[in-house]
């Protein structure tokens, strides 16, 4: 699992997956385009909606969720990245959001 920035993110966004791991309450202020949204207490039981032959970017508020999911998908079998900063950076940087 690798820590990858708010610019690698946005440049992978479109070919790799993007897993939200907020809560409802977070996930309505705003998420990256396109991402899938499985809270992060959900993952277990979700697995199979994600792809494994395809690289997932792991995204949170902070970056420190994101980094548990990463590190657990990666022990399952994912190739996982965590978004440092989370959406806190990816929304003070400017960078599109959907609701």
């Amino acid at each position: 699992m690798a820590g990858i920035t708010i610019h690698d993110t946005n440049a992978r966004r479109n070919q790799d997956q993007v897993l939200d791991v907020r809560e409802d309450f977070e996930v309505a202020e705003g998420m990256l385009p396109g991402a899938l949204h499985i809270p992060m207490g959900q993952l277990m039981s979700r697995l199979d909606e994600l792809d494994k032959t395809r690289p997932v970017i792991v995204v949170c508020r902070s970056g420190n969720r994101s980094a548990r999911v990463a590190e657990a998908l990666t022990t399952a079998g994912y190739t996982a990245d965590t978004m440092d900063g989370g959406m806190l950076d990816w929304q003070h940087e400017g960078f599109p959001t959907t609701r």
